[in-house]
């Protein structure tokens, strides 16, 4: 998974980055195949902006778009929002390849 964070007219610290790359970390439960992870974060009028354009194989890319006051608290509430569609995501993924209960066989013992 390739992992690439663009700044722009924000100074990112090294304890960002570091909580970034923790966070992108974690997407891996999910088990998605994700290829690459971009994150932008950029100025607005009343703050920064975060957004994590997550690229899927096979499946179309989640965006995640967060804007706040505070730059960890936006990364933290755009963070939330990624796990929570990511999980969504992999949601269907397992509903699609459930087993019904109808399916089963029975065991003979």
């Amino acid at each position: 998974m390739n992992v690439k964070i663009h700044a722009k007219g924000v100074t990112l610290h090294e304890h960002a980055k570091a909580h970034i790359e923790a966070a992108v970390e974690g997407f891996r439960k999910f088990q998605l195949d994700i290829t690459t992870v971009n994150v932008n974060v950029s100025t607005e009028k009343k703050g920064v902006a975060i957004e994590f354009d997550i690229h899927i194989a096979h499946a179309q890319p989640v965006v995640i778009s967060q804007g706040d006051s505070d730059l960890d608290t936006a990364i933290d509430l755009a963070i939330e929002r990624a796990l929570k569609a990511l999980r969504r995501l992999h949601d269907k993924v397992i509903d699609k390849h459930a087993v019904s209960v109808k399916d089963l066989e029975t065991l003979d013992v």
